[in-house]
């Protein structure tokens, strides 16, 4: 049984809920109810190998995060109705003065890291057909706004969203976000930029008044090996940004494969921002058996670097990676990756990336050479199958980065990630 206060309130919001549904409709609605609870360890060390003038030469804590996940079905009838909570706990282990600011916890105003945080959302949804509206706490991915799960809690965001597939092989999705909650945050915020800045010598980005978030867009699987997706979003007063994509997978025989994944986004200036960045982007994977060799090609163009929403999101680049992101303006940056499953040598659970990146063409300050960056980066993960440990998932994430772009750049970092997931419906 569930103790913590958090658990607790997440429960009594769905009951509420529930009650509040007539008796003779909820049988979906709860039989087709999903509840499960994720136990994630994290422990992060980024060592800053360079002089910041701060009093931090790196950020090390450890953190413990509960996350409480309910799904519930759907009432019967022509409109189903339903409701979705999540609710999430992330308490510090270990920090202190001079290692904060990895991201796991919260930072207080005296400089350290608070001893908790957490977080209660409710989503109240209705569907019709395949089509399903969405209102409350929102955790979207697509090509226009991808809610980061890369620290201890994950980040979510307050509005409404409407996705529809009641056509075959089409996907449609729109959506506003008013508010977002980062992700070692308790409360809700305002919208805002997370973008890079503009060029050396260009106007700044002015990204002071940004507001209210819109999206719409969708994908279409034109044969059952080419999908093609296009979005628009606006972060009012910032950005517009119109991104489309092209997704194809050649199969080539038995256990191998060719995919090509091709992006190209443009933004443009909302108010008085000025922003304006053209993005393109290439991704090829060659798969065979258990090895898959990624070979990858991004460019930027334009007076600003890559225009995107702020509090960790995902930006939709084919080379964002562990630390970086090589959105910069005018950057070229190329990427060779290797995956191999140990699966299919006889270790299912057992997986190893690793990927090396490296970009140039960006302008400095006069008199100042060429900016040039690079990243390595190495994750070892596995899952147990069987046995008392079965399910429980360990990872270990390694990466190196320099350049002389702007200040953080040069830094060794690595992140243990010990999660398991309880079912409990």
């Amino acid at each position: 049984m569930l103790k913590t206060p958090i658990a607790r309130g997440v429960a009594l919001a769905t009951l509420g809920a529930t009650l509040a549904i007539p008796t003779m409709a909820q049988a979906a609605f709860i039989e087709d109810t999903k509840a499960s609870l994720e136990l994630r360890n994290f422990y992060f060390n980024r060592d800053f190998r360079e002089n910041l003038n701060t009093e931090n030469s790196k950020a090390e804590e450890w953190a413990q995060g509960f996350l409480l996940n309910i799904e519930s079905g759907y009432t019967e009838g022509p409109i189903g109705f339903g409701v979705d909570a999540m609710g999430f706990l992330g308490v510090k282990l270990d920090s202190g003065g001079g290692r904060t600011g990895s991201g796991l916890l919260p930072l207080g105003d005296s400089g350290k890291a608070g001893d908790d945080y957490s977080e209660l959302g409710l989503t109240a949804k209705a569907k019709v057909s395949e089509t399903v509206l969405k209102i409350g706490t929102l955790r979207p991915k697509n090509m226009a706004v991808s809610a980061s799960d890369s620290r201890l809690l994950p980040q979510t965001f307050q509005g409404g969203q409407i996705t529809s597939k009641d056509i075959a092989g089409l996907t449609l999705d729109a959506g506003y976000l008013s508010r977002m909650n980062d992700r070692n945050a308790s409360g809700n915020r305002g919208m805002y930029w997370g973008g890079k800045p503009a060029a050396v010598g260009e106007t700044a980005v002015a990204a002071g008044d940004a507001d209210d978030f819109i999206f719409a867009g969708g994908s279409y699987k034109v044969t059952d090996d080419l999908t093609a997706s296009y979005y628009y979003s606006n972060l009012e007063e910032v950005y517009k940004q119109h991104s489309t994509n092209l997704v194809h997978i050649l199969p080539l025989g038995d256990k191998q494969s060719l995919k090509t994944d091709l992006r190209y986004a443009r933004s443009s200036e909302d108010g008085s921002s000025n922003v304006d960045n053209k993005a393109l982007g290439a991704m090829v994977t060659y798969s065979v058996s258990g090895h898959s060799f990624g070979l990858g090609y991004q460019k930027m163009g334009g007076d600003t670097g890559f225009a995107y929403l702020g509090g960790g999101a995902d930006p939709f680049l084919v080379n964002y990676v562990q630390i970086n992101d090589f959105g910069y303006a005018d950057m070229k940056s190329w990427q060779a990756r290797y995956d191999f499953n140990f699966a299919s040598i006889g270790i299912p659970g057992l997986t190893f990336m690793t990927r090396y990146l490296t970009g140039d063409n960006v302008d400095r300050a006069a008199g100042e050479s060429e900016g040039k960056l690079w990243e390595r980066d190495m994750d070892i993960g596995y899952t147990f199958q069987e046995g008392a440990l079965k399910n429980l998932n360990v990872k270990w994430r390694n990466a190196t980065s320099r350049g002389n772009i702007a200040r953080g750049n040069n830094v060794d970092e690595n992140r243990l990630i010990v999660s398991y997931t309880i079912p409990l419906m």
